[in-house]
């Protein structure tokens, strides 16, 4: 209250610029320390597969060529989503391969009361159940397709886990990654993401 009074008393008595402009930034402060501009709770995601400082599971890598794993998406749990939030979205990018990066994985229209993805949801046909749906990789499979690089240097796999404003999304199962990009990048409201490396 005190700044809202020093800020009404200086506007009066001065209408200079600066004294409007100090004016302006009072008001901002009242309004940053409203109880509501804190309300909504921070967007965050974590996996219990994925544990800083622990080697990636080989579980989690892809399973075909030379790269020898289990092909299991990672468990997922997220937390704080906005309140507008109609459905979410999953996608795993590496962003280290030449070009655009490689998909790995998107899935979208996992219902909005969801709040984690079991581990292998997308061979196990979790996702499915729920009435979500997955595009079709860069290894040009349907679903999920765990980390390959090639040897040398370590990549990056970013995971982003989108809420979305929309539950209609124009997607079906095996579109390509890039389309699900784009439906999800045009309803998404918030995001949070984890990032790993591999190499080898």
């Amino acid at each position: 209250m005190r700044l809202a009074s020093l800020a009404a008393r200086l506007a009066v008595l001065n209408s200079g610029r600066f004294t409007l402009v100090f004016a302006a930034l009072c008001a901002a402060a009242i309004a940053f320390r409203s109880p509501h501009a804190l309300a909504e709770p921070t967007f965050t995601v974590k996996s219990s597969d994925l544990i800083a400082g622990k080697a990636v599971s080989p579980s989690l890598l892809f399973d075909q060529t030379d790269c020898k794993g289990g092909n299991r998406s990672p468990q997922l749990s997220w937390h704080g989503a906005p309140a507008a939030t109609r459905s979410f979205a999953v996608t795993i990018v590496d962003p280290d391969a030449p070009g655009r990066g490689w998909w790995h994985w998107a899935a979208a229209g996992i219902p909005a009361n969801v709040t984690q993805l079991p581990g292998n949801a997308s061979a196990s046909g979790a996702l499915r159940t729920m009435g979500a749906v997955e595009a079709r990789n860069d290894f040009d499979t349907d679903g999920y397709g765990g980390p390959c690089p090639p040897p040398g240097k370590p990549h990056r796999y970013v995971i982003t886990v989108y809420a979305l404003n929309s539950d209609d999304l124009r997607l079906r199962q095996g579109r390509p990654a890039l389309m699900f990009e784009h439906e999800i990048r045009a309803t998404t409201i918030a995001s949070a993401q984890l990032v790993f490396t591999y190499g080898r």
